[in-house]
C-alpha cells in the first residue's frame, strides 16, 4: 500500500514505516501529523483523486527538525566591482509514516 501526498507544494511517495524530508512544519518532535492532501492512494485498486482523494489521509510522526545543506548564492557584475556571496541553510522537518487511511 502507497499514497501520493502533498506537503509544501511538493509531492511524495510513502508507504507505512517510510521516512520523508519535508519543509519545516510547525510541530513539535514526537507529535503525530495528519498529511489531508493525498493524491493518490493503491490498496490493490488505484483510486486517484480530482484533484484530492475523497476520505484519505496520512498519518505521520515528526522525528526531527534540522537545517539542509549550505546553498551558496553568487552574484557578480563585471566592470561595475560588484560582487555579493550569500548563504542559505533551508529548514526541514522529517517525517515517519505510520499509518495510510483510504
Amino acid at each position: 500500500m502507497y499514497a501520493i501526498v502533498e506537503s509544501g507544494g511538493k509531492q511524495y511517495r510513502v508507504e507505512p514505516g517510510a521516512t520523508i524530508v519535508v519543509d519545516r512544519l510547525e510541530t513539535e518532535e514526537g507529535a503525530t501529523v495528519t498529511l489531508d492532501k493525498v493524491l493518490l492512494v493503491d490498496d490493490g485498486g488505484v483510486k486517484v483523486g480530482k484533484p484530492l482523494v475523497d476520505g484519505a489521509s496520512v498519518e505521520a510522526k515528526v522525528v526531527d527538525h534540522h537545517k539542509g545543506d549550505k546553498v551558496i548564492t553568487f552574484k557578480y557584475a563585471r566592470r561595475h566591482r560588484t560582487r555579493r556571496k550569500v548563504g542559505f541553510r533551508h529548514s526541514h522537518t522529517t517525517l515517519e509514516i505510520v499509518g495510510i487511511k483510504a
